[in-house]
């Protein structure tokens, strides 16, 4: 994508750029704004949305598809904004 998408205000919208899953259902991601996040998922676990990133092999699938994570071809997917506010530096 050449051109970042932008919101109706012309700011940037937030995108992920690169995800890696880290030990004990963890997840590293960089964003288009530079920041970067450790995300613990464990507590989503349990949500009907995430239960199959449960199994450690769906969950270390993870990647990055239009600016979002995602994990099983997008079924299971998570806002950046969540992961941003919810990660730690």
């Amino acid at each position: 994508m050449d051109e970042l998408m932008k919101a109706k205000d012309g700011a940037q919208l937030l995108e992920v750029c690169a995800v890696r899953p880290l030990d004990g259902y963890n997840l590293w991601v960089r964003f288009n704004n530079g920041e970067t996040r450790t995300v613990d998922m464990t507590p989503l676990l349990e949500q009907p949305a995430f239960v199959p990133l449960k199994d450690k092999t769906v969950f270390d699938d993870v990647r990055v598809d239009y600016g979002c994570t995602v994990w099983l071809d997008g079924d299971v997917d998570i806002a950046p904004e969540y992961l941003l506010m919810n990660g730690r530096r």
